[in-house]
């Protein structure tokens, strides 16, 4: 979208400004029955203004109007800024020199044809439903493509642009013998080539499979694995306490720790803007992404702070600042958090205990204390032999969780923007039978 008419509408109007166009197309293939159901497109352009007055008011406004843009956002935002609250912490950043440079955008898997791109759909539906006859339904198997364009610029000199694309690949399948389980997984790539959909279909089968017969396990308090994707989940609980506005509002049991040994050492703990699903050049105000080493073998290092809330605690921003599209504010949040891998390959030195491997209710925990209780699936291993469990809750703390972990696997794996490898945890609270 062209701006510099809207630039011209709000000259005079503000003290300062700030501009957020994005651009995002959307296409998804969806298979049924061993063919294409359906084929979505969807286009939308928009902008968004934040504008400051001298006593620290800020006003916010969106359009997707593409006629008079900088009229419209004017009409909506004049009315309301009289209205705001003063807040001299409220600021726009200033001109930066270069950003960094990440392989994001897939312009050839752009150009791919639609059939090439159907048939990497069509292909999973197929692999799942012949892996084995007790798979009984295969469904939501879905391939979407993304592409974003973001431009951000301000009053201050500050002008930041670049894009990225997103391909996303799911299904769920039904496995029935006695019982009857459904597991659903997805992968994702920002190139079109990262993604295998055989590859996911047989684990998806597999794992499917794997859980019939499954039954509640003792209650007990059991040593054992998270994979991955619970351990994400798990580390989803812990995220906001690393916030510099969780700080500020005194919602974080990190706040006055810094320097101090919070979980076991084997745990370091990363948030990167480039790494994971949301990885960008620069953040939701157009500050450039960067590495952030929150927790350092076991030691809370420091917060994590966009622009405003930096300002409150004299800190220059982290890189934290993100926006869940045009119609959003930008808000203070983690970008790619992830615990860092270790070196051991977990499954070769695992003979007793258990391995969960799919969480539920993760929004039911406390994000403050870090309390929860969630259900489980996964398997009870004895001398090696693994039985599936299910309907068993699994209770704690996330802090307590990440102080018991003794190893840290080789095999981290993003889940959106949040990434985790394998932990091996001592002290894992389950209620069964």
């Amino acid at each position: 979208m062209e701006t510099k008419k809207i630039r011209d509408a709000l000259d005079g109007n503000f003290d300062s400004y700030e501009l957020y166009t994005l651009r995002e197309r959307t296409k998804k293939f969806e298979s049924r029955d061993g063919e294409i159901a359906g084929v979505e497109f969807r286009e939308e352009e928009g902008v968004a203004l934040r504008a400051i007055i001298a006593d620290g008011r800020m006003g916010f406004s969106s359009t997707y109007d593409t006629s008079d843009p900088g009229g419209k956002l004017l009409r909506n935002i004049l009315p309301l800024i009289p209205l705001v609250e003063p807040d001299p912490d409220r600021f726009f950043p200033d001109l930066f020199g270069s950003y960094p440079v990440l392989p994001l955008y897939d312009s050839s898997g752009l150009a791919t044809e639609n059939d090439v791109k159907s048939s990497i759909v069509t292909g999973m539906e197929k692999t799942i439903r012949e892996f084995d006859t007790r798979i009984v339904t295969v469904r939501n198997c879905e391939l979407q493509e993304i592409e974003y364009e973001v431009s951000i610029e301000n009053s201050r000199g500050l002008e930041a642009h670049s894009r990225k694309t997103i391909y996303v690949l799911s299904a769920l399948c039904v496995a029935k013998e006695q019982d009857e389980v459904s597991w659903y997984d997805w992968e994702w790539s920002h190139e079109l080539a990262g993604l295998d959909g055989q590859k996911l279909g047989k684990a998806l089968a597999r794992k499917a499979l794997s859980f019939l017969s499954g039954s509640q396990i003792d209650t007990g308090v059991y040593d054992g694995i998270l994979t991955p994707q619970a351990a994400c989940d798990l580390l989803g609980i812990l995220a906001d306490s690393f916030l510099g506005e969780h700080l500020y509002k005194d919602k974080t049991k990190l706040k006055g720790r810094e320097g101090e040994k919070v979980f076991s050492e084997a745990v370091t703990i990363v948030d990167s803007g480039l790494a994971g699903m949301d990885s960008f050049p620069f953040d939701g105000e157009g500050v450039p992404s960067a590495e952030n080493t929150v927790v350092k073998a076991g030691v809370f290092e420091s917060f994590l702070f966009d622009s405003y809330y930096g300002r409150k605690f004299n800190h220059p921003s982290t890189g934290n600042s993100a926006r869940g599209g045009i119609k959003q504010l930008p808000v203070c949040s983690t970008r790619g958090l992830f615990i860092t891998p270790g070196q051991a390959d977990l499954g070769d030195c695992f003979d007793n205990g258990i391995i969960i491997e799919e969480l539920m209710g993760t929004h039911t925990a406390n994000t403050i204390t870090g309390e929860f209780s969630l259900g489980a699936l996964g398997y009870l291993v004895r001398k090696g032999e693994r039985m599936p469990f299910q309907g068993v809750l699994f209770s704690g703390n996330i802090f307590d969780v990440l102080n018991n972990v003794k190893k840290v696997g080789n095999d981290l794996r993003f889940y959106g923007s949040g990434g985790s490898p394998s932990l091996f945890v001592e002290g894992m609270k389950i209620s069964g039978r």
